[in-house]
């Protein structure tokens, strides 16, 4: 072999070698790409949250928002999740089960995701319930995840004889969390700061909505009766 193709083959061998770096790098730029919109797309705000406590009547709203018909009430251990077009743009809604060992695990789930939350009331049963209400709805509020998303408060159920309005739910769910507001806080000084939580309100006056930065709107709604007027207004508002 004479010198003149030794030279050919060791150039060719080396722009081999050097297609290949090429190849590699194009690879994994590409790998990478794909990665970043994936997760972009992963966190993506594109899921609205229908949640609250057990027997508030989530799922019968879900599916007359789904589908317009009502379907038999039960008791879900699993999300629901349907397709929801407002303003030509296409959304999740997710109702989740409102069983207390279920309900803010399943929420961690769908935190990053959440355009809107939607937090259902048994309006009749309110007032003996209070606490597991407003426990559940201040975990909610005070979680620094979900701080930047306009959250409706629905007091369902309105059909009912013992049923209580916007106005006084609010009220009283004011009342409840300003004692809860106390003991975390007390809670904290004790066991030291949570950096997942925050402090809702003023710190020198008794807790007030008005006074979260967040969007928090109150509605009243009867889904066996199919009057659901002021929640497809909230969600037409998104």
């Amino acid at each position: 072999m004479d010198q003149e193709t030794v030279k050919k083959e060791q150039m060719m061998d080396d722009e081999f070698g050097n297609t290949s770096i090429l190849l590699a790098a194009l690879i994994i730029f590409i790998t990478f790409v794909m990665i970043f919109f994936i997760k972009r797309q992963k966190a993506k705000r594109n899921d609205i949250v229908l949640t609250g406590t057990s027997e508030s009547g989530k799922t019968l709203l879900y599916s007359l928002i789904i589908s317009g018909k009502e379907i038999d009430s039960f008791t879900t251990i699993k999300e629901n999740i349907g397709m929801l077009t407002l303003k030509s743009k296409i959304y999740q809604l997710v109702d989740l089960p409102g069983h207390e060992k279920l309900r803010l695990r399943l929420l961690d789930s769908y935190k990053a995701t959440s355009k809107a939350l939607i937090f259902v009331i048994d309006s009749s049963t309110i007032q003996k319930e209070i606490k597991d209400v407003a426990d559940f709805l201040y975990a909610i509020l005070a979680d620094k995840a979900l701080s930047n998303i306009p959250i409706l408060i629905l007091g369902n159920k309105q059909d009912e004889t013992m049923s209580k309005g916007k106005y006084i739910i609010e009220q009283m769910l004011e009342k409840e969390i300003n004692l809860i507001r106390t003991t975390k806080t007390n809670q904290l000084k004790f066991e030291g700061s949570q950096e997942t939580m925050k402090f809702l309100g003023r710190r020198d006056m008794d807790f007030k909505f008005s006074h979260i930065s967040q969007t928090i709107a109150f509605a009243e709604s009867s889904a066996k009766n199919n009057n659901i007027e002021e929640l497809i207004y909230f969600l037409n508002s998104i």
